[in-house]
């Protein structure tokens, strides 16, 4: 039995072929052929199983068999916003692995003490992308630019909004014994997590004078790129739906 293969299209139930870069990694990669059956992800929340009707050199042509609406994994949208570190490697393994594990927004925060201001989202998409498919997720993590911290903390949002930074002289709570208090069906979160140097003590009275709550990730001291994972995860198992 052929191993399933899975694709972005956005456009599933439209368009009626994958888009160029997917097809040229069906035909030239994988070799498929008409008749080959294939499973489309749109990122909203479908699965399309499909067949290959048409091959070309450019194009790959399908007719969808059947959709497949899938349901949530966890309660709720989970927000991560980060202050990106100097090596960008760091952050681009920590967006794949946010995304197996399974959350809902990326954006990155310009901070005080940043090392890094600018922020290829494009690239970030793409391996965001690849790890949708790879761990077979059936919505896309949206992926949002580089924003000023005051500009993020000051805009409207619903649900519980967290801080995770180091300052002993401030009072945090455990982020993940407050997620799991949460009885909302559908929570909205949202985790902000510092550069290198970590948030100014500024920033952090800021945000919480807009309504965040000042959390721990735990007693050890972490890498800005660890503690992103951390707060994913945390929200993922508090979260979580039990089928």
């Amino acid at each position: 039995m052929k191993e399933a293969r899975y694709f972005y299209a956005p456009d599933a139930v439209t368009a009626g072929r994958l888009p160029d870069d997917e097809a040229a990694h069906a035909i030239r990669v994988l070799r498929l052929r008409e008749g080959d059956e294939i499973f489309l992800i749109d990122g909203v929340g479908n699965f399309h199983r499909a067949q290959v009707t048409l091959v070309s050199s450019k194009h790959c042509a399908y007719q969808i068999l059947e959709t497949l609406p899938q349901q949530p994994l966890w309660r709720g949208h989970i927000h991560l916003a980060m202050g990106p570190t100097k090596m960008m490697d760091r952050v681009e393994w920590m967006a794949e692995k946010a995304t197996e594990i399974g959350f809902d927004e990326l954006t990155f925060l310009d901070c005080r003490f940043s090392e890094r201001r600018v922020v290829k989202t494009e690239r970030v998409e793409r391996i965001v992308l690849a790890a949708v498919k790879q761990s077979r997720k059936a919505w896309r993590p949206v992926v949002n630019g580089m924003t000023p911290f005051e500009q993020f903390v000051k805009m409207p949002r619903e649900g519980a909004k967290f801080i995770a930074h180091c300052y002993e002289e401030i009072t945090r709570t455990d982020l993940f014994d407050i997620l799991s208090a949460l009885e909302d069906d559908n929570p909205q979160v949202t985790v902000l997590v510092g550069p290198e140097g970590d948030f100014s003590i500024e920033e952090v009275r800021l945000a919480m004078d807009n309504g965040f709550q000042s959390v721990s990730l735990g007693e050890c001291r972490l890498r800005t790129e660890t503690a992103a994972l951390s707060a994913v995860m945390m929200a993922q198992l508090a979260l979580r739906k039990r089928f």
